[in-house]
């Protein structure tokens, strides 16, 4: 296998200094510090509203000081009095100033005290409204899809698989650049900053629990790595991991992967099949794009197709899997179909016609 040194790979199983965290999705809303700027400003507002009122009446108060009220002093009493400090070195003297205090300013005073306060209070309760999400969610999710890498091929194995009829919330994201986790939380799906080949970070993301993972790294000495704890934190999950060499393919089928899939051998072999066939290329692709056109699907077996051929069967077959062996639908050792066996069919993708992939994991020898 072609790793860049084993250095580096010591380097990031050892990290220890890469921040975490979960992120769920949330609906659009104003940003904090948005909101925190407009409460702000009402506060001001409010103590220039204030201020101007008591300056507007300044013959009726009395400063002990100097014994008049200009307007510097006005926007003191004003400080003093909405913070309910109260220092009483200036007072209302006259009935009109008193009863304005009582209410004009002893009004603005609370609602001065409600916007600061109230600032405070909703920052603690979306903090906590946050943890209880956070509690919920991790309390409810079973069998769910957990996905490694969010670069393009994170992305399209989501589309595809969320095309079958997998629910966004089923879907957990992982991946160490924060900007790709706010992308996921954006497209509705959960998502875990932080280096997927540390325990505590796929511990997070509750792989434990996982049916299915998806591996989609930028590096393939990272996959195996990703591979490895993955396998040894879940042993029966499903874990489908993408690599660049094939040559590496071997070494992540002994990590613990159950399907390997090599993306440039892939995309090589497609590019050259739309060379010799154009059309045999747009079908190969027609059927990698789950949700439209001609899909392939597996599914078990009914009892209606129990003893028949593959060619007896209503649906286009193309492979029986019959325990540990793949066999080709022409293959004489399918013989008749049995109960335990699954296909592998070619169906018409119809918004009623959905089937989804089957969750269970593969064989391994």
């Amino acid at each position: 296998m072609k790793l860049p040194g084993q250095d580096a790979i010591a380097r990031q199983a050892d990290e220890h200094l890469v921040t975490h965290r979960v992120k769920l999705p949330k609906k659009l809303v104003e940003h904090p510090i948005r909101q925190v700027g407009k409460r702000l400003s009402l506060a001001l507002v409010v103590l220039l509203a204030t201020a101007l009122i008591v300056y507007a009446d300044h013959d009726g108060y009395n400063d002990n000081s100097d014994g008049s009220v200009d307007l510097l002093d006005a926007f003191y009493y004003a400080t003093v009095t909405l913070s309910t400090t109260g220092y009483g070195d200036i007072t209302p003297v006259s009935d009109a100033a008193r009863l304005t205090n009582i209410f004009v300013i002893t009004p603005l005073r609370v609602l001065f005290l409600i916007i600061l306060v109230g600032t405070t209070l909703e920052a603690l309760t979306e903090r906590t409204r946050e943890e209880w999400r956070l509690n919920r969610w991790r309390s409810t999710l079973r069998d769910h899809t957990v996905v490694v890498g969010f670069g393009t091929k994170g992305r399209s194995a989501i589309q595809t698989v969320c095309a079958t009829g997998l629910r966004k919330e089923q879907v957990v994201v992982v991946d160490p650049s924060g900007n790709a986790i706010d992308a996921a939380t954006a497209h509705g799906f959960a998502g875990v900053v932080g280096d997927a080949t540390r325990s505590d970070v796929l511990n997070r993301a509750e792989v434990y629990r996982a049916k299915q993972i998806i591996i989609a790294t930028q590096r393939d000495d990272t996959a195996v790595l990703v591979t490895l704890t993955a396998r040894q934190l879940n042993r029966s999950a499903k874990i489908v991991v993408a690599v660049r060499e094939e040559e590496n393919a071997p070494l992540l089928k002994q990590s613990g992967a159950d399907a390997v899939i090599t993306s440039a051998s892939a995309a090589g072999r497609l590019l050259g099949l739309s060379v010799l066939s154009p059309a045999a290329g747009m079908v190969m692709e027609d059927l990698i794009s789950q949700g439209s056109g001609l899909d392939l699907v597996e599914r078990p077996v009914i009892k209606a197709e129990v003893g028949k051929s593959p060619r007896e069967t209503d649906d286009l077959v193309v492979s029986v899997l019959r325990g540990h062996r793949v066999l080709g639908y022409d293959d004489p050792a399918v013989g008749g179909l049995e109960l335990t066996d699954r296909l592998i069919t070619i169906i018409r993708a119809t918004p009623g016609s959905q089937v989804a992939p089957d969750t269970r994991p593969l064989p391994r020898d």
